[in-house]
């Protein structure tokens, strides 16, 4: 690995600073208790195709751009109905669950120790409302929280990267783009941001062919490693 010489941090939220399954779940359960386990995930199962589907589905142009928001409420009509529930309220409390994420148990002490010695930028797929009402919920600190909507796309496009370089003013080589997802890393890394690995239950692990900056089991140890590479410097 080549010297690291950061002037910002660039975070995923969805999965790598909250834990997106748990929240679905939760609303799962507030919309048919009398779910078992099974039952629950096999719902949260057809939600996360239905998001993954429709994202790729406008990455790749064969759906003009729409906001989270939208595909979460496409997402909650679809369980609510293989759930039998036809409620409107009901389906509307489910579609905001995506908004009500636990943070991971170091997300929180990670960010403060992290923003004391950079810049902070959030970057998500989220919608901008979305994506202000999750921070508030889980209490996750940024100086800049951006959302892929500005840039009305998705991630790995590179334009939602392009995001986080222009409101930092600074070269792409510059920024560390952090996530549990290889493919956001690499999305990332294409656009020639350095980039951090972070290990999470519900992320997307490196690939034999990938070459990420820094591999890191949480964000304690992801600022041991750059307190080190700061030392070195």
């Amino acid at each position: 690995m080549s010297e690291l010489e950061i002037d910002a941090v660039v975070f995923d939220v969805l999965g790598t600073l909250v834990d997106e399954p748990t929240g679905i779940r939760a609303g799962i359960r507030e919309l048919a208790p009398a779910l078992d386990d099974s039952g629950v995930e096999r719902l949260l199962s057809l939600w996360q195709r239905h998001i993954d589907r429709e994202q790729r589905r406008i990455l790749d142009g064969a759906r003009p751009y729409v906001t989270t928001e939208v595909l979460d409420r496409e997402a909650a009509r679809l369980v609510a109905d293989a759930a039998g529930v036809a409620a409107p309220a009901a389906v509307a409390a489910l579609a905001v669950s995506g908004r009500r994420l636990p943070p991971w148990s170091d997300t929180v002490a990670g960010l403060a120790r992290l923003a004391g010695r950079f810049p902070l930028i959030g970057l998500s797929n989220a919608s901008r409302t979305a994506l202000l009402e999750l921070n508030a919920h889980a209490g996750l600190r940024w100086h800049q929280a951006l959302s892929a909507e500005d840039a009305r796309a998705y991630k790995p496009d590179p334009a939602v990267y392009e995001l986080a370089v222009t409101v930092s003013g600074r070269p792409p080589e510059r920024l560390l783009m952090v996530a549990a997802h290889a493919w956001d890393l690499r999305g990332a890394q294409a656009l020639g941001l350095r980039t951090a690995y972070v290990a999470r239950p519900v992320g997307d692990p490196p690939g034999p062919s990938d070459r990420f900056d820094l591999h890191a089991d949480g964000l304690a140890d992801l600022a041991d490693q750059l307190d080190r590479n700061l030392l070195t410097q």
